[in-house]
This record gives C-alpha cells, sequence and structure tokens, in this order.
C-alpha cells in the first residue's frame, strides 16, 4: 500500500512544479497536480523549494491553508470522480459544479466534505463512511440523497 511521508508529499510537489515548469516529461498524476497547481498560484512560493517546504509549518492558528494537503486532497478527488468511488460521487458533483457554476469550487466544496468524513472516521476509530460522505456532497449539490 501506498503510504507516503509528509516529506515524500512535499518533496512530490515541489518537484513535479519544478519539472513542469522547466517543461520535463511528467507522469499522468504529475500532469494532474500541476493542473490544480496552476489554479492555486498562492502556492506556488510554497512550492519553489524543497527545503524550504520541508521545514515548513502550516498551524491552524495561522489561518492559512496547508497547500500540500490541499493538493493532496485535489488529487484524491479527482481520483474519486475518475473512477466514480464511492459509486455515485461523479454524478452528485455535476449538479454541484453547474451550481457554483466552477468545477473547481465544487470540488472545494467536495473537499469540506471529505475533510468531514476523515475527522469524523478518525474521531470515531472507524472507516471513512462513504454514504454520508457522498450525502453531503448531495446537499451541497442541492439534489436528494439517493436511498
Amino acid at each position: 500500500m501506498f503510504n507516503p511521508s509528509q516529506d515524500d508529499v512535499r518533496r512530490f510537489f515541489c518537484d513535479l512544479w519544478r519539472r513542469h515548469r522547466e517543461g520535463l516529461p511528467l507522469s499522468p498524476l504529475e500532469t494532474i497536480a500541476a493542473g490544480w497547481i496552476e489554479q492555486h498560484p498562492e502556492y506556488h512560493p510554497d512550492l519553489a523549494s524543497v527545503e524550504e517546504a520541508l521545514q515548513a509549518q502550516y498551524p491552524v492558528e495561522a489561518g492559512r491553508s496547508n497547500p500540500f494537503l490541499h493538493l493532496s486532497m485535489h488529487l484524491a478527488i479527482a481520483e474519486q470522480l475518475q473512477i466514480d468511488q464511492p459509486p455515485g460521487i461523479r454524478a452528485a458533483f455535476e449538479p454541484l459544479a453547474r451550481r457554483l457554476d466552477s468545477p473547481h469550487e465544487a470540488v472545494h466544496a467536495i473537499m469540506e466534505c471529505l475533510g468531514e468524513t476523515v475527522w469524523r472516521a478518525q474521531r470515531d476509530g472507524l472507516p471513512p463512511d462513504g454514504q454520508a460522505y457522498l450525502e453531503c456532497i448531495q446537499r451541497r449539490a442541492g439534489t436528494p440523497a439517493a436511498g
């Protein structure tokens, strides 16, 4: 099972962003990640130096999101949408993107549901509840939950 460390994740994003800017070849996953990075210019300085990225801290009290967590969640959601897992996420995404008039903002809304789902699973010591996750997305889209 793939279980990257915090440093692995930071190196991944910094290295792929450097290679993207240099016009070097990227893997399909890296190409997707580079697209998300392009849509987040506020994170470009965070990705400029691997050494600084490895030392950076993003405490909640600072009022700033962790760019590496944010981009990782973008990748996770992109994969979920691509494979429709949990089943129905793609169908829930489409009306949400229309309602928000932005696929990117729809992913950010899904990100909030994903964060809540992971938090609840960790709090309760249980696996993530895919149905509750999907229902959260459907509520945000204003569509009825399938049942």
